[in-house]
């Protein structure tokens, strides 16, 4: 089968993943995806069903890009996997189509493996923090804090050179007015879960590759990508995204 795109670090294939993965048949070491949420009336808005499972085949760990809404919906699609932690990405602007509810100013990404959790790599980034000292520069809070958690053995966080966990919500700008696709995600939202769920120098595959984006943030992190893109139009902006030359710094 021949790639649509491809160089060093990067292969985008053009076509239905539902097709294509099967005859790929990969072994990544994780997915992060943005599939067709499935919600509107839109018509490339479109769950393709089954492709969890197709997924599943390819890797053991997959972030997953959705609604709250999509995720109940859907619920069954997932049961070749296991639900592993959420982190919500939280734009600096959102929809607002109706005027009964919240703005809707987020979204989430759900982290699903297979198998033995030990088996995988994750590994959490870190930042600095701000208030070093004052208990949020990791999981060094007094005993009555740490109350409702129960015991958490070996698996602490010191912090004592200022930095932290991630934290759960990531704060990035949406591609409102700069966006090649209408659901792309930013760079700096990807690259963290890509870091956690990918080691150095491996491969992540996005069976809903759009514009590239999570190929391109992959390729930037150290790691190989591979996408699959249904819609021809896409696949010819990612392909122009991904061999556009990089600049040197001036």
């Amino acid at each position: 089968m021949d790639p649509y795109y491809a160089d060093d670090d990067v292969t985008l294939y053009c076509g239905d993943m539902r097709e294509i993965l099967p005859a790929l048949a990969l072994n990544a070491d994780c997915i992060v995806t943005d599939p067709p949420y499935g919600e509107t009336s839109l018509a490339w808005d479109r769950w393709p069903t089954g492709w969890p499972t197709l997924a599943a085949r390819a890797a053991s760990s997959m972030w997953c890009f959705g609604s709250m809404r999509m995720f109940l919906d859907r619920r069954d699609d997932f049961t070749d996997w296991k639900l592993s932690q959420d982190v919500v990405w939280e734009k600096h602007n959102g929809s607002g189509f109706a005027a009964d509810r919240f703005k809707r100013v987020h979204e989430t990404a759900t982290h699903w493996y297979r198998g033995t959790w030990r088996t995988l790599h994750h590994d959490v980034p870190t930042e600095r923090s701000g208030r070093r000292g004052s208990g949020e520069g990791g999981m060094r809070a007094t005993a009555t804090a740490r109350e409702h958690t129960g015991a958490i053995g070996s698996k602490t966080w010191d912090g004592s050179d200022g930095s932290r966990l991630l934290r759960s919500v990531l704060k990035v700008r949406s591609m409102q007015g700069r966006a090649l696709h209408p659901t792309e995600k930013p760079l700096g939202c990807l690259a963290p879960l890509i870091t956690y769920a990918c080691p150095p120098g491996g491969t992540v595959l996005d069976p809903f590759a759009g514009s590239g984006s999570t190929l391109d943030a992959a390729r930037q992190s150290g790691r190989r990508a591979i996408g699959i893109e249904a819609d021809e139009r896409y696949c010819e902006a990612a392909a122009r995204r991904l061999s556009a030359a990089t600049l040197p710094a001036a």
